[in-house]
């Protein structure tokens, strides 16, 4: 490995050191002039975010958290189902902003399918928002989390304490994903 010595080298900018832009991807979405639909996962949720870029800096105009949804009956926190309707919700406040369409920004993460990200993106497009997806990277079983109730089923439960200290059966998910989606849906804006 060589030395970082002489004038030819270049420090590269703090955040791309620590892994958290991709300015070369970054430069590209800003240049669409559209509102990005910023989608993250962390370990306690998900979180979705409507930003503007301004040159002075960037502006949030809508935001939504899973852990908001438990005003809608839901109890799950970072599962591909609460990712679909925290993309809905925040959908819904972003068509209050009068946000019509959106480019996705799925940051640093390698979109790969099936991932969080576009079940998050599939629940802003069914709020009636616009962007350029095909609809081919999840599946709407997964949407739903049949996926979890089979296998909640013939599991021992250990994999689902945090659903049992919200008093969340995920036997149920399907039905619980059904009422909390109407939920939503039916809110006032």
């Amino acid at each position: 490995m060589s030395k970082a010595t002489g004038p030819a080298y270049k420090v590269a900018f703090r955040r791309r050191r620590l892994g958290l832009t991709n300015y070369s991807r970054r430069l590209g979405l800003v240049k669409s002039t559209l509102p990005r639909m910023v989608v993250r996962k962390s370990r306690r949720g998900v979180l979705v975010q409507f930003i503007a870029f301004s040159p002075t800096g960037d502006s949030v105009l809508a935001c939504a958290k899973s852990q908001q949804l438990s005003k809608f009956g839901w109890g799950a926190r970072r599962n591909t189902p609460s990712a679909y309707l925290t993309g809905l919700f925040a959908g819904k406040l972003a068509a209050t902003k009068k946000i019509s369409g959106f480019v996705l920004d799925v940051g640093i993460a390698t979109p790969s399918k099936g991932a969080i990200v576009f079940a998050a993106l599939q629940g802003a497009l069914d709020a009636g928002l616009k962007a350029n997806y095909d609809g081919k990277m999840i599946d709407a079983s997964r949407i739903s989390g049949a996926h979890i109730a089979k296998y909640a089923a013939s599991s021992s439960g250990t994999q689902f304490a945090a659903y049992a200290r919200e008093n969340f059966d995920p036997k149920k998910i399907e039905e619980a994903f059904a009422a909390s989606k109407q939920k939503i849906l039916e809110a006032k804006w």
